[in-house]
């Protein structure tokens, strides 16, 4: 009997790139094999921030302080910057919403969404304060200046936030992600499934709807930020009879996008082994925030998420929700596994 032993892997580069962590994997004797790579807490005890994560969180800091001072001295705080007797209600609710905003840029891992959302705060609090000018009211001199400095705090925003959002394009769009499944059905009725873009709503939580042109194309309709959507074209590139499926979008679309599902049969009979990769590369500004917002702070883990659901449409019929109702349910392309489920 063969006595367990450790054998070391290529040391894997980190997120940031800074750090490195050696991946084991681990025999146990049997034929299986572990495969642990450390946190990198473990390596280094402590995460680097790039150069736009330390000024998001910077402002997200001065938002706090901004929105308690806000909060608590209104009216005080109106006669700083010159505006008329009778908005201590409206600065609170302002005080409020930096509160929120900073809050929300503090605590997450990675600030992307939160910074876009103060941006938008921004915006508000400007036209709030150009409004005011109007009120004879109004100390026209120091609200002209509490404007300007609103003006400056919106330009250090978006500057983050659109670094931010290149840091994202830049990490998302150069390596493919890629997860994979065994799923107990057969690779015929996997490949089915799936050749049926319009199927992919079902159980991909991103996107709202595909509508198939053609035997080749399609308009894919995705959620965006604030109950919008963004809308690209995409056209099949290859497309092997239950083995293979590959797509991108068309040239000139505002989401550079595309992806492929493999279906190869499970060693031992045990089903179908389904692999898929996505790539995407957005733009900068609102489409770009809206795709980085889709795939979520771990794009591996939604990507990851999507082929599970997949994975329960296929063997259960019907994708599990998160308080343990049906998220509806599809009709099955075998009959007798229909039938099998009903049971």
């Amino acid at each position: 009997m063969k006595s367990g032993h450790m054998k070391h892997q290529q040391p894997l580069k980190s997120e940031r790139g800074s750090e490195q962590a050696t991946a084991v994997e681990h025999d146990s004797g049997d034929g299986r094999t572990s495969r642990h790579v450390p946190r990198r807490s473990d390596v280094s005890g402590a995460r680097n921030f790039t150069q736009e994560e330390q000024w998001a969180y910077g402002l997200g800091w001065f938002g706090i302080g901004l929105g308690l001072a806000e909060m608590t001295a209104p009216r005080r705080l109106a006669r700083i910057i010159g505006a008329p007797p009778g908005h201590e209600g409206l600065i609170r609710t302002m005080g409020l919403r930096e509160i929120t905003s900073g809050m929300a840029i503090v605590i997450q891992r990675k600030p992307t969404t939160a910074i876009w959302s103060r941006v938008a705060g921004d915006v508000l609090d400007f036209a709030l304060l150009s409004a005011a000018l109007t009120s004879r009211r109004s100390d026209r001199g120091r609200l002209v200046a509490a404007t300007a400095s609103v003006a400056g705090a919106m330009v250090m925003d978006l500057i983050v936030a659109q670094q931010l959002s290149r840091a994202v394009e830049t990490r998302n769009g150069t390596t493919p992600i890629t997860a994979a499944l065994i799923i107990d059905r057969p690779r015929g009725e996997l490949y089915s499934r799936w050749r049926d873009l319009s199927n992919l709503p079902q159980f991909m939580k991103h996107l709202v709807r595909i509508e198939v042109t053609d035997d080749r194309l399609s308009h894919w309709v995705a959620k965006g930020p604030a109950g919008s959507t963004v809308e690209w074209d995409a056209e099949i590139t290859e497309d092997r009879s239950n083995e293979c499926i590959a797509w991108r979008s068309v040239d000139g679309s505002e989401v550079d996008h595309a992806g492929s599902v493999r279906f190869e049969s499970a060693p031992g009979g045990r089903g179908t082994m389904v692999t898929v990769k996505l790539q995407y590369r957005p733009p900068l500004g609102t489409v770009g925030s809206a795709v980085a917002a889709w795939f979520g702070e771990d794009p591996s883990q939604t990507v990851k998420m999507d082929l599970r659901r997949f994975k329960q449409v296929m063997e259960t019929g019907e994708v599990i929700t998160t308080d343990g109702q049906p998220a509806g349910r599809p009709e099955s392309t075998s009959w007798k596994y229909d039938r099998a489920v009903r049971r």
